[in-house]
């Protein structure tokens, strides 16, 4: 078993020193360095504090700068709505009878056009007597055919037509069928007037490609 051994240091010129203070006198000393510390922390975290609500207090500003103006920007909007409120509704009105007359025109056909064509088809010899004509609506298909051979047709168109002369009604029906919209025709009974001339009837069916689509025209021209 070794035995410990002490070794004095011997420093030879040193400066001799000596702690005469108590050890309360330290401890106070020790209390006001951490009081200083805890002053200095406390001061620190005051200013970030203060720094802190200075800066949401800038922002909270600006933020509302920018909400007054947005504010205003748009009172000053609705103030200009107002203004022209009166053409927006006249606009609106122009839209809706525009919209109106496309649905209302969808089912339009040019009567007046299309009995100039029929009477330019006739020999010059034949009058027309009568016509009555059927045709679909806007708001309802119309009626078609339940007989074989007889094409899809949107109106009908029936002549009232007297011939001085026996009526070739083939013939009639074979130059009225170039006629726009022309789905097929029938021919009624011939009968003889007093006078000696030919009365005939003659029914025409006609499809939608008798549709004059003005309306429609207008609206893609805008």
């Amino acid at each position: 078993m070794s035995r410990a051994s002490v070794v004095d240091e011997l420093i030879i010129g040193g400066e001799p020193r000596a702690d005469l203070l108590p050890p309360e006198v330290k401890a106070g000393l020790r209390g006001k360095a951490l009081q200083r510390g805890l002053l200095i922390a406390v001061v620190a975290v005051v200013v970030l504090v203060a720094g802190g609500v200075g800066v949401a207090t800038w922002q909270a500003m600006q933020g509302q700068s920018r909400l007054a103006a947005a504010q205003s920007r748009t009172a000053e909007l609705l103030t200009e709505q107002v203004q022209y409120l009166e053409v927006r509704q006249v606009q609106d009105a122009v839209d809706a009878t525009i919209a109106a007359q496309q649905v209302g025109g969808s089912t339009e056909i040019d009567w007046k056009d299309y009995l100039q064509r029929v009477r330019e088809v006739l020999p010059s010899d034949v009058t027309i007597d009568s016509v009555t004509f059927d045709a679909a609506t806007p708001l309802a298909p119309y009626d078609q055919a339940i007989a074989p051979l007889q094409q899809a047709r949107v109106a009908t168109l029936t002549l009232l037509v007297t011939s001085p002369t026996l009526p070739g009604v083939p013939d009639w029906l074979r130059d009225l069928s170039a006629l726009p919209g022309y789905a097929d025709g029938t021919p009624g009974a011939i009968t003889q007037t007093d006078t000696g001339a030919f009365q005939v009837s003659v029914t025409l069916h006609i499809n939608e490609q008798a549709y004059s689509g003005r309306f429609a025209d207008a609206a893609g021209s805008e």
